[in-house]
């Protein structure tokens, strides 16, 4: 949110932006308003925290019908309620863009732009204000795919009936030491799905704008590779790069649908493959993901 509000006061040349999400998740549907949390260049604090229930306000009737919204002179507007003027006039602003942030046709959150002086905003103002707001969507589809990518590890862990082991581990309740033997408690194809998802989260976390997040997946791609793995006998000095292309490979993706994941182009791919292959004295694609996994570097 914080980068999609900079990006839009240096895309339109606005003074202020500020904006919120839903209360609540994506599964709940929230609750219905949203809560001002992000303020830039705003010179006083009398618009942060402000609940804007969906149908009041600018923002509100931005929420309610799905779609940008603008006014030129708030205060007098005939086309919005006016529960949050004490808040405006605080802050000194007229002229004001209100643009829903909408995942999966589901409201989420609203971006605001504002001026201080009462004259129309154009479009390419509206166009910038859209693009933004679609920052705030992709980063937020990319932590709910994170999020449940979570989830389907820990419920494979469960599924597969490892005590103190993959499910554990996940939560952070202690897993395997390294030579445990959990692995061999795990179904196959419970295991399989682990192994997919970790694929799929080392694929993602480059993605995830949201540091604290990333670090929890790389964390829990950590735990996941060594649930099963004895202690590396040596330091093979992969990159996490390299990591990543064979988590994809391991699942069986071939060089172009690993660069579509990854978001590199196939000859990229390819040149991070034989650089790991080389240092782990592999070669084909094959002896390097069973290379990796003895050290532990894939589960």
């Amino acid at each position: 949110m914080r980068a999609a509000l900079v990006r839009l006061r240096r895309g339109t040349g606005l003074p202020v932006a500020f904006g919120g999400l839903m209360a609540g998740g994506p599964m709940t549907g929230g609750t219905g308003s949203v809560r001002i949390g992000e303020l830039s260049g705003a010179v006083t604090g009398a618009l942060r925290g402000l609940a804007i229930a969906t149908g009041n306000g600018l923002g509100g009737k931005a929420l309610a019908l799905s779609r940008p919204c603008a006014v030129t002179d708030y205060p007098v507007s005939r086309h919005i309620s006016h529960e949050y003027d004490a808040a405006v006039a605080a802050e000194g602003l007229l002229s004001v863009l209100a643009v829903p942030v909408v995942v999966r046709r589901r409201v989420r959150g609203v971006l605001y732009g504002a001026l201080r002086t009462a004259q129309p905003l154009g479009d390419r103002t509206l166009g910038e204000a859209v693009a933004a707001a679609r920052d705030v969507e992709q980063a937020l589809v990319v932590r709910d795919e994170a999020r449940a990518l979570l989830a389907a590890v820990a419920g494979a862990g469960a599924a597969g009936s490892v005590a103190g082991g993959v499910a554990g581990s996940v939560a952070g309740a202690g897993g395997p030491t390294a030579g445990s033997g959990a692995g061999a408690a795990v179904g196959s194809a419970a295991w399989e799905e682990v192994r997919e998802a970790h694929g799929a989260l080392r694929a993602l976390a480059p993605r995830v704008m949201d540091p604290a997040l990333r670090e929890e997946l790389l964390a829990v791609c950590g735990r996941l590779a060594s649930a099963t793995a004895p202690p590396p006998v040596r330091d093979v000095g992969l990159t996490p790069r390299e990591v990543d292309v064979l988590a994809c490979v391991a699942t069986g993706a071939t060089n172009a649908v690993t660069a579509e994941r990854l978001g590199l182009r196939p000859e990229t791919v390819k040149a991070y493959l034989r650089s790991a292959m080389r240092k782990l004295g592999a070669h084909t694609r094959l002896e390097a993901v069973v290379a990796s996994r003895r050290a532990g570097l894939l589960p």
